[in-house]
C-alpha cells in the first residue's frame, strides 16, 4: 500500500485530492472530517471555536491522536493507494511512514486566493474573521514544516483541471496508477 499524504494551508485546494480519489475509487481519509464528526456527535454547534477546541482535544498531548485514527482506518483498507489529508506536523508524517510507504503532496495557493475560497465555500466553521486565527493555529500546529518538506507540490492558482492534471502526474509517478 502507498499512502498519499495531502498537506496544505486551509483552502489551498486539498479538496481537489478528495475529488480525484473519489472519482478514481481510492479511499480518502481527512482528519478534518474526523473532527467535524466529533463536533456533531457531541451536539456542538459547528462553529470555528468549537471545531478548534475539539481538534485540540482529539490531537491530544502528543498531537498525533487524530492522525492515529485516520492511519488505522487507512491501513485497514484493501487498496494499493490510500489518501490521508490534514497532517500538520512532521511527527504525523513520520507516524504514517512507519505504517506504510508514503508520498507527501503539498497544495499551495496565495493567501488572498485562499481567503476568497474560504468565503465562497460556506462551511459553518469558515468566516473572514476566523481566517487569520485559523492560519495562525495551523502554523502553530507545525503545518509549515510538512508543506516545506513535501515530496511533491501542486501550485493551485489555475483551474481545477490544472490541479487535477498535476495530481494525476504525481500519482502516476509514485504509484503507477492514474
Amino acid at each position: 500500500m502507498k499512502i498519499v499524504v495531502v498537506v496544505g494551508m486551509p483552502a489551498s485546494g486539498k479538496n481537489i485530492a478528495r475529488m480525484f480519489a473519489q472519482d478514481n475509487g481510492v479511499p480518502y481519509f481527512a482528519t478534518g472530517d474526523i473532527v467535524r464528526l466529533e463536533v456533531k456527535n457531541r451536539g456542538l454547534e459547528a462553529d470555528a471555536a468549537n471545531t478548534a477546541r475539539v481538534s485540540d482535544e482529539l490531537r491530544g498531548e502528543d498531537g498525533l491522536g487524530v492522525t492515529r485514527r485516520a492511519l488505522a482506518t487507512a491501513l485497514s483498507q484493501d487498496s494499493d493507494v490510500v489518501f490521508i489529508e490534514g497532517m500538520r506536523s512532521m511527527p504525523e508524517i513520520e507516524l504514517i511512514r512507519k505504517g506504510a510507504p508514503a508520498v507527501v503532496v503539498a497544495f499551495l495557493a496565495p493567501r488572498v486566493l485562499r481567503r476568497e475560497r474560504v468565503m465562497s465555500r460556506g462551511r459553518a466553521d469558515d468566516s473572514a474573521d476566523a481566517f487569520e486565527d485559523r492560519d495562525m493555529r495551523e502554523i502553530s500546529y507545525g503545518t509549515a514544516l510538512p508543506i516545506a518538506l513535501a515530496d511533491e507540490y501542486i501550485i493551485n492558482t489555475g483551474t481545477m483541471e490544472d490541479a487535477i492534471g498535476q495530481l494525476e502526474t504525481i500519482i502516476r509517478r509514485h504509484t503507477g496508477h492514474s
